[in-house]
């Protein structure tokens, strides 16, 4: 899906349809977050599912404006979350903490741990 937007988008781009710089694509996107907002505090389940695509929709595009592939970002993104959460779950392990009884403050500690890891 984020593969099939950048394509749009750059379909769109070709034929004048886009903004002269990332800045317009950044304030659409602030604005479909604010509309995602919106539908949440509405509980409206069908807003939600458009807004929410709607701001994918402008992520894919600022992406493409940035010249970064939206599905490689999200495939980073994967493997960068899956490697905290295997270092959250063996820090619960460590700890002697059984899966499911950890709090989220337990949680966020280990996760913000495996995260400083990745930055040294």
């Amino acid at each position: 899906g984020l593969q099939r937007a950048e394509r749009l988008t750059e379909k769109a781009s070709r034929i004048g349809f886009d903004w002269p710089d990332v800045k317009g694509v950044v304030e659409k996107l602030d604005e479909e977050v604010a509309e995602l907002k919106e539908a949440l505090a509405a509980n409206d389940r069908a807003a939600l599912e458009h807004e929410l695509g709607d701001a994918l929709f402008s992520l894919a595009n600022l992406g493409r404006k940035l010249g970064i592939p939206p599905e490689d970002a999200m495939r980073a993104a994967n493997r960068r979350f899956t490697s905290r959460f295997h270092a959250v779950e063996k820090g619960l392990a460590a700890q002697g903490v059984p899966f499911g009884e950890a709090t989220l403050a337990q949680m966020d500690a280990l996760w913000d741990q495996a995260k400083a890891a990745e930055k040294k």
